[in-house]
């Protein structure tokens, strides 16, 4: 047994580790990692994510901020979870505005709107919504690009916290504007896919407010023992469902009075 109790030993930590990154590196579906360690944790499975970001760092990429994930109230209560997900984003995830960026690497490549909040100081510990916007230099829209590793998109909470929250992409564009100078409640989003749309929603749908989003993220870290640096570039959750994309796709994502951020997709 490990030093963590009841949780699974540090072999079995590096081996799921291990399957899960070579499921991201060469975009093949594994089946969830409950099936093979049905004793799995919510703290096992950050513990998987935590030896992912430390391989990934030692490949030489850069932790450049983090993302919640299940942060609507639905999803959590289908999940039966207390608090959402989250994940961290590095530099080789981040894609440019109007690009095209390549699907060949992913499973089941999926869109999402997101309000991305760019933090000017360090939160640690258990914040309030009003600390997170003291700390937060702007926001601005976002899109992220999520794929779960999982055959069939099917998978368990545990399974899905192991795999870094499905992220896998993600681009920031728009207009940044101070956390003061709008009501983050009622930033209504539209996505257009191949100029329909196929998603709406307004940013109230993020746990009420996207900054308890934030909150919540920063308290899940806490738990980690990590703090979440200044500068960091941190998505708040979906807006809108998330939207499958293919090779050929052009997807448009606008946010009110935030302006917009376009990408197309290819092979």
């Amino acid at each position: 047994m490990s030093q963590h109790g009841m949780g699974l030993d540090d072999i079995a930590i590096a081996r799921l580790a291990e399957r899960i990154e070579t499921a991201q590196t060469y975009a093949t579906p594994i089946r969830k990692l409950t099936d093979d360690y049905p004793e799995m944790t919510v703290a096992d499975a950050y513990r998987v994510q935590t030896a992912l970001r430390r391989s990934y760092e030692a490949r030489g990429q850069r932790v450049v901020g983090w993302k919640a994930g299940l942060t609507s109230r639905p999803k959590m209560l289908q999940m039966g979870v207390e608090q959402p997900g989250i994940g961290f984003l590095t530099d080789a995830m981040a894609r440019p505005e109007n690009t095209v960026i390549s699907l060949s690497d992913m499973i089941h490549p999926r869109a999402e709107c997101e309000i991305a909040f760019v933090t000017g100081a360090e939160l640690a510990g258990h914040v309030t919504r009003e600390q997170v916007l003291a700390a937060t230099d702007y926001i601005q829209p976002s899109v992220e690009i999520i794929d779960s590793r999982f055959t069939g998109f099917k998978f368990d909470l545990e399974s899905v916290l192991a795999d870094n929250s499905s992220s896998a992409r993600f681009i920031s564009g728009g207009r940044p504007r101070r956390p003061g100078s709008i009501d983050l409640r009622t930033i209504g989003t539209v996505m257009e896919l191949n100029g329909e749309i196929v998603a709406l929603g307004a940013s109230a749908e993020v746990l009420g407010h996207p900054a308890d989003a934030v909150a919540m993220l920063v308290g899940v870290l806490h738990d980690m023992g990590e703090p979440l640096p200044a500068g960091s570039f941190v998505m708040s959750g979906a807006i809108t469902a998330a939207v499958p994309v293919k090779p050929g796709d052009c997807l448009t994502a606008r946010f009110l009075d935030m302006g917009s951020i376009s990408v197309r997709f290819g092979e």
